[in-house]
């Protein structure tokens, strides 16, 4: 298909007033997560990547990669990886730079969300900096937020999402999450998903996507256990009143069928894809979706002229021995080498670039179908007009049915495993 709504159109209506503001001259189409998942909606069974841009080679690549399928696109960084305390180079006051000059410079025109993935709440103390620090980052381009306050029990969770909720715009797109992602400890039910989405929906939160913990864990994945399709399907279909749709977490440890699985049998539209693009950036030895290859001594295999030059891979891997990190730990070498990485030549930074591009390319066209759905997003621009598209759903719960004494006596009944605990984040 092809959109009814020019790209110069699309620029002036389609863009969010902090993105207009900070970059008043630009011709990128930088949207609110809302447009993406309306864009998935539309087409139909079809889910779109959330690429985390830990490099400046992955932003670049999977940019390239979005143009060429004319797929909208989503570039998020999250709170660890990106927060006050980041082990990554990119930000969340930086990847909105990042992303409109990489448009700008490589005349990408299809409509790219800036997210926030994770910004992660682990207690009520954790609240008084959120209420300051989450506007700044929409002050800095993010258009699309996921407040994950999973790492808390499930009143908590909700109580701190109900408190959130009126520092984010209400143009922007929204994400909530249900259950730390743990693999196969902890996972989530539909009764939790329930509680979380119906207790938001009182207060009128109406959010685009539920995380769950599915099955499916951060960063390296070890074993097949992966996602639970019929699970996230069973929950999804319970949420179909509350028009959630789902964000699938982890899923640079899943096969391509069992991706396909989730875009063709749940009501996914974002799929968050993090360490596989670090590795495949790099130059690491990955299988058909990403997750890097080990020898018999479990170290990682760096293909010999691909991603970063040879004598950077040894200094990379000499510093993470010299830190003790091991597997996924190397991700914390995003901070300390990125200076390092865009030193390089441009044939090697290129060549970089290009492994994600192919990479990215493939999943959205093969795994994800997510082609074309760039003229999905710019149709629900001209429909509504606007940078705002609205909620998905209305309010059909009771206020007074969800007060914060109501949601702890209702949490407290609640009969939920969240799995063992320990440090889960992304």
């Amino acid at each position: 298909m092809s959109s009814t709504l020019s790209f110069d159109k699309a620029l002036e209506i389609g863009r969010p007033p902090n993105i207009q503001q900070l970059f008043p001259n630009s011709r990128a189409l930088i949207v609110s997560g809302k447009v993406i998942d309306r864009a998935m909606l539309a087409k139909g069974h079809a889910m779109t990547m959330a690429a985390n841009g830990r490099n400046n080679t992955v932003i670049r690549g999977a940019l390239k990669a979005a143009q060429r399928a004319n797929a909208a696109l989503i570039l998020e960084i999250a709170r660890s990886e990106g927060g006050a305390s980041a082990y990554c180079a990119t930000n969340y006051w930086n990847l909105a730079r990042q992303v409109d000059a990489v448009c700008n410079e490589l005349s990408i025109t299809v409509p790219v969300a800036i997210h926030a993935d994770h910004y992660g709440i682990k207690s009520e103390g954790d609240l008084p900096f959120a209420h300051v620090e989450i506007p700044s980052i929409f002050d800095a381009g993010i258009t699309s937020i996921a407040v994950d306050a999973s790492h808390m029990q499930d009143d908590q969770n909700l109580l701190a999402s109900i408190d959130l909720a009126r520092f984010i715009p209400a143009w922007a797109g929204y994400e909530t999450e249900v259950g730390e992602i743990k693999g196969k400890f902890g996972l989530s039910s539909v009764e939790e998903a329930l509680f979380l989405v119906q207790g938001l929906n009182a207060h009128s939160i109406f959010p685009d996507w539920i995380a769950l913990n599915n099955g499916t864990t951060h960063g390296i994945e070890a074993s097949d256990q992966g996602i639970q399709v019929e699970l996230t399907a069973e929950i999804h279909n319970a949420l179909s009143r509350y028009n959630v749709s789902g964000a699938q977490h982890g899923t640079s440890g899943n096969s391509s069928e069992r991706l396909r699985a989730i875009a063709g049998k749940t009501r996914t539209t974002k799929a968050n894809v993090a360490t596989a693009l670090q590795m495949v950036s790099w130059g690491l030895e990955v299988n058909d979706y990403g997750n890097a290859i080990l020898d018999d001594h479990g170290e990682f295999i760096k293909v010999k002229g691909e991603g970063v030059t040879e004598s950077l891979w040894k200094e990379m891997r000499e510093y993470a021995v010299s830190q003790g990190w091991k597997g996924g730990n190397y991700k914390k070498l995003n901070l300390v080498f990125e200076n390092k990485i865009l030193g390089q030549s441009r044939e090697v930074r290129e060549r970089m670039t290009g492994r994600v591009e192919d990479f990215v390319y493939s999943l959205l066209v093969d795994v994800f179908n997510a082609a074309d759905t760039a003229d999905y997003a710019l149709d629900a621009i001209a429909q509504a007009g606007s940078f705002d598209l609205g909620a998905k759903a209305e309010r059909t719960e009771q206020a007074g049915d969800w007060t914060p004494e109501k949601i702890r006596e209702r949490a407290a009944r609640m009969d939920t495993d969240k799995g063992p605990e320990g440090d889960f984040d992304d």
